[in-house]
């Protein structure tokens, strides 16, 4: 019996099991557009390559699509890994194994298909995405897969006089001058108008000229004017509408078949209705036959390459268009205007199947051509001059290739570094040497080293050699000069590239701070000058200049100089002689005396309430409500609370409220109808300029740090692969300022006590009226407002809200009191005990955390632990 109980136990078990894996298969179907790379088999791969690239689209194409249908970058990564591991031999339906995956899993996505119209606009970009690579190197072949360009015949010009009347034709026969008429008539199946009170006239397959006269000599019966050497009456025929002809396409033709067209439509036009010729079908010898007759042959490289389309002929009904198989067709590849497959005619040469391809570009070799042709069973290369290319033929399957030119010079020298023109320069027949070069570069700079210069030789084995020159010798005669060669190159140096840069610092409290070219017999009041100036926080009194040392091994790392400088930049007698050397680091000091305004601000029930400027630094909270004018009749104490700005507060620099301040001065003094005086206009000119120039500087630091954030983001992208669902969660709420709860009761009672703070730049003490209600939020039934009694305590205002509700989590309960302070409910021994109840208060009363459901995986891994529970339990047994 325990037996039977076991093997129905597995039973049951392994049924469990199963229907969980399907859940969990079932949800990840569902949820398929959170699916990953990693859950797609390898099929699944192919078949998305297969979509693309049948779609007209390369691997990175896909990667590109797939980046902006909005896949994760990671997931780009994963896929480009796939798609070059099946590129590199793995078999169809072969899996890589992956950590946690056994062996013999295949991982399928049901209902997962590329919709091809997704590419609808690569097709669009390209006229001939439909054109296989060989079918668009075929010259001619384009022209009719265009979709942009139409052979439509025009229906809008004049009537012309050989159009061949034919029945469907309507004819419109105007009589004007001494008698008026007009007539539209159809022209019938047999060819023959019918004009009232005259009868038929025949004119089908007459031209309209002479369908003219015949009408005209018909009516000069009705009209005597019309006929006669002085005509008073004239007559007019035009068409109206015009018929449709039937016109046979057969032959190698991409559509062959019998169309309908228009009767104006020529051989282009039908064949562009055909989808012209195809891979095999000829371009220049297109047939057209007339009652069994060949009436004309149609070459279309005439119409490409010369615009001559006097073959184009208009097509009648009946009419058959052959298109025969080609006869002979080179392939011309290299440095031309057009590459590709072109039909050749027996009494074509070279020289024509050039002018098919457009001509030579600008990078070929065109003395020599290389042919390569079939003999029999094998192939022979032949080179072809110039001069051949007249008279040389063509023969079917020639691939005819052109060389490019050599990216070499015969006759060049160059020259470089401190010269007028440095560049190239070529070799005249008698020669050139340095001098002769330096005089086409107009000469020497002031700055170049004529000590030593460096000649670059090419040598015949392609190495490379360097000479040295001595510039100063060749000029003045003292030493010989050389001969130049091909390709030499002469680098005569600056002396500024044989030492470093020059440059001295200045820092602190000068308005134009930073890094200066240096300057020889520079002062420190010149550089102060240079920098515009002290700020009004300077102390000119002590200025540092930190000189590097050099040649000294003591151990000192620099050289230390203090200097006075007056406001009027004036050195000191003993500090005149001093003079600024390179890389000097300036630094002006802050004034010990100086202090900036910090502004604290008093709100709400004083008598006074507003800014106010600090007096000095240890000012507290009961100074401040003093200098305010006290607490109002209405104050209430003990909601009053301090808001302090917190560490995560931007303050605004120094320069960045200066600014500020002159920002309103320039817009009050251009103010509409402001008159202001000839300095007032110079102080506003010079105010916009400054203003101008801290924007430039604002604008580029924020480039400057919007692109460390770009390089920041995409090293986070690619290094750490954070999910920014995850990263939520450890999100930080910052704020930049705070309330600080404070009895303000206390502070006015005992001044400079401990709760009397020391205020700081930017605090705001907020005096509130006296507040009668107090306030629930979070989980009560009802969340409200409700008057203050003193004789009701939290689980009273908790019944006002309606109670708390199921998902309350009653003993973490918390009340903030008006002026900021937090207490919350504590437990003792299974009690609760809740904080007591102030005007202005607010009940929060938080919500239970959610509990989260298992997962498939975990009901699979419970499962999983049960099946071998009782598997092990059944071992025991028996």
């Amino acid at each position: 019996m325990q037996g039977g109980f076991l093997e129905k136990a597995l039973f049951f078990l392994f049924i469990t099991l199963f229907m969980l894996i399907q859940l969990g298969y079932s949800q990840s179907m569902n949820d398929i557009q959170n699916l990953k790379v990693d859950n797609l088999s390898d099929a699944q791969i192919e078949q998305l390559i297969k979509r693309a690239e049948s779609a007209g689209m390369n691997e990175s194409q896909l990667e590109a699509y797939a980046r902006e249908r909005g896949m994760p970058a990671s997931e780009v990564n994963k896929l480009r890994e796939r798609i070059q591991q099946l590129r590199s031999g793995a078999r169809p339906g072969q899996q890589q194994m992956r950590p946690g995956q056994q062996q013999g899993q295949v991982r399928q996505v049901s209902g997962f298909n590329m919709d091809p119209a997704l590419f609808d606009s690569i097709r669009r970009a390209d006229p001939y995405f439909d054109l296989t690579p060989e079918q668009k190197k075929i010259f001619g072949y384009k022209i009719f897969h265009n979709r942009d360009l139409t052979f439509s015949p025009s229906l809008n010009i004049p009537t012309p006089g050989g159009y061949v009347i034919g029945a469907g034709d309507q004819l419109i026969i105007d009589v004007y001058g001494a008698s008026q008429q007009s007539y539209e008539l159809m022209v019938t199946p047999e060819g023959r108008i019918m004009i009232p009170n005259l009868g038929p006239i025949s004119v089908g397959g007459s031209t309209v000229d002479a369908a003219r006269q015949r009408i005209k000599q018909q009516l000069g019966r009705i009209y005597s004017g019309l006929l006669g050497s002085n005509p008073n009456t004239f007559l007019e025929v035009r068409l109206g509408n015009i018929s449709s002809i039937s016109v046979s396409m057969v032959g190698e033709l991409i559509k062959p078949g019998t169309y309908t067209l228009p009767s104006f439509a020529s051989v282009f036009n039908a064949l562009y209705a055909a989808g012209g010729p195809n891979e095999n079908g000829t371009f220049r010898n297109i047939q057209v036959y007339r009652d069994s007759k060949l009436l004309t042959e149609v070459d279309v490289y005439d119409f490409l390459t010369k615009g001559d389309h006097g073959s184009n002929v208009t097509l009648r009904d009946n009419d058959v268009v052959i298109v025969q198989p080609f006869k002979s067709r080179v392939e011309l590849k290299g440095p031309v205007r057009r590459e590709g497959y072109f039909e050749m005619k027996p009494e074509e040469s070279v020289a024509d199947l050039i002018n098919f391809a457009g001509g030579f570009s600008s990078m070929a070799y065109k003395e020599r051509l290389t042919l390569r042709r079939a003999t029999g069973n094998q192939m022979k290369v032949q080179d072809l001059s110039a001069e051949e290319f007249e008279a040389f033929t063509l023969h079917d399957g020639d691939e005819i290739t052109v060389g490019e030119r050599l990216n070499r010079f015969e006759n060049r020298v160059q020259i470089s570094g401190a010269v007028f023109r440095p560049g190239e320069f070529s070799i005249p027949e008698t020669g050139i040497g340095v001098k002769d070069l330096i005089e086409k570069a107009e000469g020497l700079r002031g700055d170049a080293f004529t000590g030593r210069a460096i000649l670059y030789r090419t040598k015949e084995d392609l190495t490379l050699e360097s000479m040295s020159v001595d510039i100063k010798g060749i000029l003045d005669g003292t030493s010989p000069d050389i001969a130049l060669r091909r390709e030499d190159v002469l680098s005569i140096p600056s002396r500024y590239d044989l030492k470093e840069e020059y440059y001295i610092r200045i820092t602190g409290e000068v308005n134009i701070p930073g890094a200066y070219a240096y300057a020889e017999n520079l002062t420190v009041a010149d550089l102060i000058t240079k920098a515009g100036g002290f700020k009004d926080a300077a102390s000119n009194s002590y200025i540092e200049i930190a000189r590097r040392v050099r040649d000294d091994v003591s151990g000192k790392v620099a050289e230390i100089i203090n200097l006075d400088v007056d406001s009027q930049l004036n050195l000191r007698p003993e500090d005149s002689s001093v003079r600024l050397q390179p890389f000097d680091h300036i630094f002006v000091r802050r004034s010990p005396g100086f202090q900036r305004e910090r502004l604290v601000e008093v709100q709400g029930e004083v008598f006074y309430p507003g800014e106010f400027a600090l007096s000095n630094a240890n000012e507290r909270i009961s100074d401040l409500i003093s200098r305010a004018g006290g607490l109002n009749q209405f104050a209430y104490p003990k909601g009053a609370t301090l808001i302090r700005r917190t560490e995560y507060y931007k303050e605004k620099s120094e320069d960045e409220l200066k600014e500020k301040n002159l920002l309103s001065v320039m817009e009050r003094l251009q103010r509409e109808g402001m008159i202001i005086n000839e300095a007032e206009e110079i102080f506003l000119e010079r105010l916009k300029k400054k203003l101008e120039e801290k924007e430039i500087e604002r604008m580029k630091e924020r480039e400057k740090l919007e692109e460390q954030a770009r390089i920041a983001d995409f090293r986070t992208d690619r290094l750490l692969d954070v999910n920014v669902a995850d990263t939520a969660a450890v999100r930080a709420e910052i704020r930049e300022q705070e309330l600080i709860g404070i009895n303000l009761d206390a502070i006015m009672r005992n001044p400079g006590s401990a709760q009397d703070l020391i205020l700081m730049e930017g605090d705001v003490i907020s005096v509130p009226k006296e507040l009668q209600t107090v306030r629930m939020r979070g989980e009560v039934l009802f969340p409200t407002t409700a008057r203050y009694q003193a004789e009701r305590g939290f689980r009273a205002y908790i019944s006002r809200a309606g109670g708390f509700t199921e998902d309350a989590r009653r003993s973490k309960s918390y009340v903030v009191y008006a002026n900021g302070d937090v207490r919350r409910t504590r437990n003792f021994l299974g009690l609760k005990f809740y904080p007591h109840m102030e005007p202005g208060a607010e009940i929060y009363v938080p919500a239970k955390p959610p509990r989260q459901p298992m997962s498939a995986q975990a009901w699979i891994g419970l499962a999983s632990s049960m099946a071998t529970l009782a598997l092990l339990i059944t071992n025991l047994v028996d």
